[in-house]
């Protein structure tokens, strides 16, 4: 079996909102900016967090998740990565063992090394206490270390580093600094395109925080992990002959990249257009909306009625198309936004969406098609009444409630569920070319 080796190590943390993505991204800055190639990966289905690695690596993002993706893909991505990398950066999900599976799973079996991103402020030898804690939990689990955010102090530095055991060492402290903070939004991260300039300072001013002398003790004291070749089967050429239309600006940027290279690895032309700012759809056989902000553009969506009626036009003609959540409210009669606005959408399917303060339907689950079974998950702030018709609920991965519902009026199959292709590509090509059980 072909193997390769590269130095490895996952950042995770006892909790969401320690400051993961900032200083995975700050971290890659720094490497990056001293000459060296960084491959960053993000665990679990996450879209805006990639955004902001990305440009902070210069290298494109993916995500390793071993539920959605699978172990193969997952094996087969990291092996690729090693190949040229002289580093590879992945940042963990919420706490470090939450989740099934989690980010400690993922460094289990790829026996990469953790490092534990604390946010400290507020304590001291505690920190140390839970840093222990986390790194006794598993015997499985091999941690570099801890890396203490928001560090007020040496002082409180010192604090914490004297009580931490020789064998979970303070890999480095970070100062608190506000300007370095990323922005937010209901979903997340606002995305990297809507704030390029400031990101970019951002990211320079993070790049600084760190103690160059700090940063190769760590490179040095990070073993190279063993990385093996995984076969992947060659994917059929059942979009051969194609071309897909795919909605990509601010209001629908909810991508993956993966979603991409597998239309095109079966032989599809892939042609980006925006609901935004185009009048109307390019020439194409399939349609896809993907999810994102539709509702922070819903006057401007619904405006563009030249777009609305060419997007109408096209499902006419019984081409096939897939709408993913944002997707999917764009295929509805109308958005009510929380202010209370109505704005109305391309009306492909009966019902209305209204946003609201808490999420919904969340979670990974897998879309059980007439195609055949597709993985992804559910992230979303709004809520339907959708009338069409429901050919099936999404399978939660881990509870037996039924998940989103799944609809389909003709060739339009629509959902709030975000899938991931390459967890099916024979369905895939099924879908995309209207080949299906109905």
């Amino acid at each position: 079996m072909k193997q390769t080796s590269c130095p490895a190590l996952l950042l995770t943390a006892p909790a969401s909102g320690q400051g993961k993505t900032t200083l995975t991204a700050a971290l890659a800055r720094h490497l990056t900016q001293r000459g060296k190639k960084v491959r960053v990966f993000k665990t679990g289905p996450d879209y805006l967090d990639p955004q902001i690695l990305q440009q902070a690596s210069g290298y494109p993002v993916e995500q390793l998740d071993l539920w959605m993706c699978g172990e193969a893909y997952c094996r087969q991505r990291l092996w690729l990565a090693a190949q040229d990398a002289d580093l590879i950066l992945i940042e963990g999900v919420m706490g470090m063992f939450d989740g099934d599976p989690s980010s400690a799973d993922l460094a289990a079996l790829f026996n990469i090394p953790v490092g534990i991103i604390m946010d400290v402020s507020a304590m001291a030898q505690t920190a140390a206490a839970l840093a222990c804690g986390l790194a006794n939990f598993r015997p499985d689990i091999t941690v570099a270390g801890l890396i203490a955010n928001h560090c007020a102090s040496p002082r409180h530095r010192e604090l914490i580093e004297n009580a931490l055991p020789e064998n979970l060492p303070l890999l480095f402290s970070v100062a608190k600094q506000p300007e370095i903070a990323l922005p937010e939004r209901h979903l997340g991260l606002i995305q990297a395109s809507e704030i390029t300039d400031e990101l970019e300072l951002r990211l320079n001013k993070a790049a600084q925080l760190f103690d160059s002398t700090e940063i190769d003790r760590l490179l040095d004291s990070i073993p190279p992990a063993l990385f093996h070749h995984q076969e992947i089967p060659e994917f059929p050429a059942s979009l051969a002959g194609l071309s897909i239309a795919i909605a990509r600006d601010p209001a629908f940027s909810f991508i993956y990249q993966a979603n991409i290279d597998l239309l095109q690895q079966q032989g599809a032309e892939v042609v980006f257009f925006s609901p935004l700012s185009d009048q109307q759809m390019p020439e194409a056989d399939a349609l896809w909306l993907p999810g994102g902000y539709p509702e922070l553009y819903a006057q401007e969506l619904a405006a563009n009625t030249s777009m609305l009626t060419s997007i109408q036009r096209f499902k006419a003609n019984k081409k096939p198309i897939l709408a993913e959540c944002g997707g999917f409210l764009y295929c509805l009669e109308n958005i009510k936004l929380l202010s209370g606005e109505q704005h109305s959408m391309t009306a492909l399917l009966p019902g209305h969406a209204e946003m609201r303060e808490r999420g919904g339907c969340q979670g990974m689950q897998s879309a059980p098609l007439p195609e055949g079974e597709i993985r992804g998950h559910s992230h979303h702030r709004s809520q339907s009444d959708c009338s069409a018709n429901i050919i099936d609920y999404g399978k939660r991965a881990k509870h037996p409630a039924p998940g989103e519902a799944i609809y389909r009026e003709g060739s339009l199959t629509a959902s709030y569920l975000h899938l991931f292709f390459p967890s099916n590509p024979e369905a895939i090509g099924k879908l995309f070319s209207g080949i299906n059980a109905l």
